[in-house]
């Protein structure tokens, strides 16, 4: 892979990051609000990527230049040199002043140095990566990794003030988090309306569960919360699901890593599509 195909890969990964920049595929990858810095990165490679190709396409015009300018200087001095001091060495092997240094014969330098810096093939294994950004948009984390994944429910620092509308929509991160460390009093009495995607565990109990980023996809963690009540007779994992319920007292340990998960009661459940930012969770009416 030389410089230009190295100039090529980097735009092509530049340009995949503005498409995945304006698009909602980034989403997939990293939290909403790095849209900016997704697209400052794509528009740093392209750059990057124009300015190699500009600067190898100098370097090897110069040395084009370089070869011609070097070729006729020497057909020139040969002629008189050979007409009027020939040298005769029949006892060795002629040795000229360009096979003692080759590094003065144009032709020959850039030979040696293509010779020199030629890279593995392997490297163009940097491209698959390039591919599979662009031909697969990869899946939102799912109930396989839930499953796999202990919750990530902490205490919040505080709680802020809830709708007066009923059922209240309220995301599912703010419901456990009220139904855990604030024992649920902000919730007695009242309808919650909450969304999220099904995971059923080896014994049957069904959840709905929201991904929680810090920065991308990688440090995914869920917040799972169960469901009891009214449910579906049929749940299909990775399915989207708006519940309406009530708070409830029940409450189980994570097997993962022993963390709390809260319950609702479930009186109207109902399938949704799959948001734009499945990790997004800002409720929106």
């Amino acid at each position: 892979m030389n410089r230009q195909a190295q100039a090529a890969v980097m735009f092509l990964v530049g340009a995949a990051l503005l498409h995945a920049g304006g698009t909602d595929l980034y989403l997939r990858y990293v939290k909403a609000g790095l849209r900016p810095l997704v697209l400052a990165a794509g528009a740093v490679l392209i750059v990057s990527a124009l300015a190699t190709a500009w600067y190898e396409w100098k370097r090897a015009r110069a040395r084009k230049e370089s070869t011609a300018t070097g070729t006729a200087t020497g057909t020139a001095t040969a002629t008189p040199r050979t007409e009027t001091h020939p040298v005769r060495l029949p006892e060795t092997h002629p040795v000229t002043h360009s096979e003692t240094h080759p590094e003065t014969h144009p032709e020959a330098h850039a030979h040696s140095e293509a010779h020199v810096h030629q890279e593995p093939r392997i490297s163009w294994l940097l491209v698959l990566p390039l591919l599979a950004l662009i031909l697969v948009a990869p899946p939102a984390l799912g109930s396989y990794s839930a499953l796999r994944t202990g919750t990530a429910l902490q205490q919040p620092y505080g709680y802020l003030k809830l709708p007066k509308s009923d059922p209240m929509p309220l995301n599912l991160v703010d419901y456990a988090g009220r139904a855990v460390y604030d024992h649920g009093r902000s919730l007695a009495g009242r309808q919650v309306r909450t969304a999220g995607f099904v995971a059923v565990d080896s014994s049957g109990t069904p959840y709905l569960v929201r991904m929680a980023l810090n920065c991308c996809a990688a440090d995914a963690q869920p917040v799972k919360v169960g469901l009891t009540g009214k449910i579906p007779p049929v749940l299909q994992p990775d399915a989207w699901l708006q519940v309406t319920g009530t708070y409830t007292t029940k409450q189980t340990r994570d097997p993962v890593n022993d963390g709390p998960i809260p319950f609702l009661q479930v009186t109207e459940a109902k399938p949704i599509p799959t948001p734009a930012d499945p990790y997004d969770e800002t409720w929106n009416n």
